[in-house]
């Protein structure tokens, strides 16, 4: 059972986030910054099998065994106030039933229907479900764009049906979508997968990665201009602050300095921190991965960070007015976070409910 914990006394003079965005429209992300944190988990299955039949069965054998009354309780012991969940990426299988899917070619998509029963759940305690899926455009989710049809005609409006079916059946338990390895749209294309999100929810939150906080040339403004938060990834904090220089390919020029900092040769290391509440008209939001690389360039002991850093950079998001969801491992057998990072997740909450003493 999930269980409820006390309410979070905010820090003083932290400022909450902005009900309105600077262009006079509603925000509908709010809630990110005005709540604590969010946690996000990279659950991606790779089944094994010799045949499809056996790789069916091994999906339905690892997402049956899915403890979500653990993993329910421990997310809640984190204090966070929502949740982003994968429902696929790179491995050309889904993390939960998708009738869609499974109408158009069967095996790909276990039986269980896991992200709604998450969902459901977190609903009912007042918490937030957000779902995670490859950009419609990008070729990282192989089984759902050979089924669709990538490239060819009428192919952005089954995705967007894809998309509708989902979000139709999750309802209002589904707070909002996350969008990764995304590509530059007109407003339009943008708008009509917007759409698609919310036609289960019209509060839902949507946003489109573009890894403007990593990867993109030091261009940090959102890639989709109307998006209702920033997707915001990163793959390194340095002293508490955020690395915008992308460091890539793995193995090549990067190097491990005196200082014990990570450095591409002839690539000048370059930061960024957040000043205002949002980053063009968009709410400013950001995904941190601790315990757990992004970036196979950057070793996962680099993604460690102290209680005194990993703290005073949320409290630094948080004092603009920003949001940050923390990206944990997790154990696909099992659906457990692993204890360190957990417990790390655990204290960040303690410290955020205790009154202010700064």
């Amino acid at each position: 059972m999930l269980l409820l914990l006390s309410g979070r006394d905010s820090h003083a003079g932290e400022p909450s986030g902005k009900d309105v965005k600077p262009d006079g429209a509603p925000n509908r992300a709010a809630w990110m910054a005005q709540g604590g944190f969010g946690v996000m988990t990279h659950y991606l299955i790779s089944p094994t099998g010799e045949t499809p039949a056996e790789k069916t069965a091994d999906l339905n054998r690892i997402v049956d065994q899915f403890n979500v009354e653990h993993f329910l309780n421990q997310f809640d012991r984190t204090g966070a106030d929502w949740l982003i969940f994968t429902l696929g990426q790179g491995t050309g299988y889904l993390s939960s039933r998708n009738e869609f899917i499974d109408g158009l070619e069967a095996g790909f998509t276990p039986r269980r229907a896991l992200i709604p029963e998450i969902a459901r759940q977190l609903h009912r305690c007042g918490k937030r479900m957000i779902v995670y899926l490859p950009g419609a455009h990008t070729a990282a989710d192989p089984t759902v764009k050979r089924l669709l049809g990538l490239g060819t005609e009428g192919y952005a409006d089954r995705h967007n049906a894809l998309i509708r079916h989902y979000s139709l059946e999750l309802g209002a338990t589904c707070a909002g979508w996350w969008f990764d390895s995304c590509h530059r749209q007109e407003d339009a294309v943008w708008q009509a997968e917007m759409d698609a999100c919310r036609a289960g929810n019209p509060d839902s939150v949507v946003a489109f990665s573009g890894a403007e906080f990593c990867a993109s040339g030091g261009q940090l403004r959102p890639i989709c201009p109307i998006e209702d938060y920033h997707a915001g990834e990163i793959h390194l904090l340095e002293d508490g602050k955020i690395r915008t220089d992308f460091l890539w390919p793995p193995g090549e020029g990067i190097v491990i300095n005196a200082e014990r900092k990570l450095r591409k040769a002839g690539q000048p290391a370059a930061f960024y921190m957040p000043d205002s509440p949002f980053i063009d008209n968009v709410q400013w939001h950001c995904l941190l991965p601790i315990d757990l690389t992004f970036n196979p360039a950057i070793p996962n002991q680099f993604c460690r960070y102290s209680d005194k850093e990993l703290f005073a950079f949320v409290d630094q998001v948080k004092a603009v007015g920003g949001a940050i969801t923390i990206n944990v491992p997790i154990d696909i057998e099992t659906g457990h976070i692993p204890q360190d990072s957990h417990a790390q997740l655990v204290r960040l909450h303690q410290y955020l409910s205790a009154p202010s003493t700064r």
